[in-house]
């Protein structure tokens, strides 16, 4: 019953943002959690990130609705021919069907290949990326919602939160602001995640461990670590990166023909990590046996 009433009192707080306009955290911390994915997935698809962010505000009551937890579906997403996981919710009918993903991240990919791939939307993709009054009220022409006021509440969303910052690319700050103070919106109790090296990635905090990120992100930890090439027990220590996909076999192409240089203190792992590569990877490149042991000043290529 707690767990009710906390999501439907969250629930009514996105229904009725565009009359309180009051900022709020929980809608500040899921747009620090998942802000560089919204942006990236712009960058991929040519979806306003700022439009991204206001649709998972508002279709999952920023990731604590009850479709949200039982399926990470944060778009509101129904089956229409899926032929993935599925998890039953009342909508505009009860018991309708929706997509199940395994985690947030699988929400937010699938969500842009449903507008990508579908022709409803493609009218959409004539706008520039910066339009998002044009793209919200597209969305609710073309039939996203039945909610009369999706659009406006989309928009309420984008200009209290300044998300259209997010639309230029980058890293925008897409501060929010507490009743007109200008104060900047900091803390999360999530991870916010990143991107580097076609991977994602988060900062380990003190006391985490692969569970405790599994149980947040909804990812197996036995995978987590495996994507770490660390055992699935072991302790992370702040500021440790962790990686939530398989890293790449080399770093990012700037570094083509940029040798890393060793300094005191550094490890091979250590350093495979920081160009998101992987372990096996940086030891063939070379052509160096697992047992080297580094020196300060060796030059190792990363790409």
């Amino acid at each position: 019953m707690k767990r009710f009433i906390a999501t439907l009192s969250m629930l009514l707080a996105v229904m009725g943002v565009a009359a309180q306009m009051k900022w709020n955290q929980s809608f500040q911390n899921y747009i620090n959690q998942y802000k560089d994915i919204a942006i990236k997935e712009m960058e991929r698809y040519r979806i306003p990130a700022s439009i991204t962010l206001a649709q998972g505000i508002f279709e999952s009551a920023a990731g604590q609705s009850e479709l949200c937890r039982k399926g990470n579906n944060h778009f509101g997403i129904k089956c229409h021919g899926w032929t993935g996981r599925t998890v039953y919710h009342d909508d505009d009918e009860t018991q309708e069907c929706f997509r199940a993903y395994n985690n947030a991240l699988e929400s937010y990919e699938d969500h842009s290949q449903f507008l990508r791939s579908s022709q409803r939307y493609s009218r959409l993709f004539q706008l520039k990326t910066t339009d998002y009054q044009g793209w919200a009220r597209g969305l609710k022409e073309c039939g996203y919602a039945t909610n009369p006021q999706y659009a406006d509440k989309l928009i309420q969303l984008i200009e209290l939160y300044r998300l259209y910052e997010f639309d230029k690319g980058g890293q925008a700050s897409g501060k929010g602001s507490q009743s007109g103070s200008g104060v900047a919106a900091i803390g999360s109790s999530d991870h916010a995640i990143h991107i580097y090296n076609k991977n994602l990635y988060l900062y380990a905090r003190s006391g985490d461990t692969f569970r405790s990120i599994g149980r947040e992100l909804g990812m197996s930890y036995r995978k987590l670590a495996k994507y770490n090439e660390r055992g699935k027990d072991e302790q992370l220590a702040e500021g440790d990166i962790v990686y939530l996909k398989k890293k790449q076999s080399r770093a990012d192409k700037a570094f083509k023909n940029r040798p890393h240089t060793v300094k005191a203190g550094e490890s091979m792992y250590g350093i495979s990590q920081q160009y998101g590569i992987r372990l096996k990877s940086l030891y063939k490149k070379n052509h160096l046996a697992p047992d080297y042991q580094l020196r300060v000043g060796d030059r190792l290529r990363v790409y």
